[in-house]
């Protein structure tokens, strides 16, 4: 039996973190969160280094989540968002994040499915937050990477609830 692994996706401030919440809520499913959220909370600053160790706990997040919960788990994101971001901020990405993340997509032993969270909502600005005026290139970015590992996906876009009963209806008719 396969593990079925549905992520959020996209730019800041897309949605990413309220639809991966109600598609856990509906489904009464773990939800891995965002580890960099803890991880930077009060700090003033980072490097490219913290982003490995980001990536390295929202790996073991995940991972965890896998061991408990076999038929399927919602990710706040996983991976592929410390990829584009660490390459966006740095021009480069530390080859552990992208071996581990080109390794997980390969798991026989599971699905990913990817919602990727249209830009097109207010921005909400936090402590955390970098990128509020090219959220577009970003979507335009993850659209690509998407494409380019053929990664299952869809856009999702609207409401709130616009967007959970886009996620819904792919998952109903899979």
């Amino acid at each position: 039996m396969s593990t079925e692994i549905l992520v959020t996706t996209g730019p800041e401030s897309s949605g990413k973190t309220t639809l991966a919440h109600q598609l856990s809520n509906y489904w009464k499913q773990p939800l891995v969160p965002e580890a960099s959220r803890d991880y930077l909370e009060g700090r003033e600053s980072y490097q490219q280094q913290d982003l490995l160790e980001i990536a390295k706990q929202q790996h073991r997040q995940e991972q965890l989540a896998l061991s408990h919960y076999p038929q399927r788990i919602i990710c706040d994101t996983d991976l592929l968002v410390i990829m584009i971001w660490s390459e966006v901020k740095y021009g480069c990405c530390d080859s552990w994040i992208v071996n581990t993340f080109e390794n997980s997509i390969k798991q026989r032993t599971s699905t990913r499915y990817y919602f990727l969270c249209d830009f097109n909502i207010p921005w909400e600005a936090d402590q955390l937050r970098e990128n509020p005026h090219n959220r577009n290139e970003l979507f335009d970015l993850y659209l690509q990477k998407l494409k380019e590992y053929e990664l299952d996906h869809s856009v999702v876009k609207g409401e709130p609830k616009e967007r959970l009963q886009q996620a819904l209806n792919y998952s109903n008719s899979q």
